[in-house]
């Protein structure tokens, strides 16, 4: 079934008034339940499991957004957020997917890309286990893991073991960042001895073949490869 707007209730955590009240009245407009806090402080006190989602501020007086996001997840709370902030430094953006963020949003942004960006993370509040199932999905992007087959559109896409390791690994493992080693010794396992800028041709050729969808294979500069569908275009 899927989840309606009216069912989901935001959390918005800004040290700026007007963008609290935007963001409020916007969201309101789409049909949510919206909440707001002007710090860490006092969101940690309101926060509660009929939030589903966290529209949160980086830099804030007090606690930092990431510091608060750091804590919910080593206090095991898995609700999803999506940061805000004037920021958008590559550093900041691995920094904000490490704490287990599930998106990130520079100011000044537009009401569009935060709803568009807002409808995206709901979408994966219903969908079904991976666990209860041995279909990794992004839209038509479909890995089989039973018979270790992808498709797109309904059509079967060729790929070699290695490029079906390499896109498994990412997708099971969403917005985690694998460098060239750990995706030799996950990907390759044995098999010989591989240069790490094998790597990277594989994923050329990966991307090649899984078309519109190549940009959700992110490559973070000095770190290693990731899958994100929020940079998806096709989403």
């Amino acid at each position: 079934m899927e989840i309606k707007n009216e069912s989901i209730r935001i959390l918005v955590v800004d040290d700026e008034a007007d963008i609290r009240e935007i963001l409020q009245f916007n969201l309101e407009n789409e049909g949510y339940h919206v909440d707001t806090a002007a710090s860490a402080e006092e969101a940690l006190r309101i926060l509660s499991p009929r939030h589903r989602l966290l529209l949160l501020d980086v830099m804030m007086g007090g606690i930092s957004g990431f510091k608060m996001a750091d804590r919910l997840r080593k206090e095991g709370n898995q609700i999803p957020i999506i940061f805000l902030t004037a920021r958008n430094t590559e550093n900041d953006l691995l920094t904000g997917f490490t704490l287990g963020g599930d998106d990130y949003i520079s100011k000044p942004f537009s009401i569009r890309e935060v709803a568009a960006r807002i409808k995206s993370v709901v979408k994966r509040l219903d969908a079904p286990p991976r666990e209860a199932s041995h279909l990794l999905q992004v839209n038509d992007l479909v890995i089989d893991t039973r018979t270790k087959t992808l498709s797109i559109n309904g059509t079967r896409v060729e790929l070699t073991k290695t490029e079906y390791n390499i896109l498994l690994l990412l997708m099971e493992n969403e917005g985690e960042i694998f460098s060239r080693s750990e995706i030799l010794d996950k990907a390759w396992g044995n098999d010989g001895i591989v240069l790490e800028r094998t790597v990277d041709v594989h994923i050329t050729r990966l991307r090649k073949k899984i078309g519109a969808y190549a940009d959700c294979i992110i490559n973070r500069t000095g770190y290693g490869y990731m899958f994100s569908s929020t940079y998806c275009k096709t989403v």
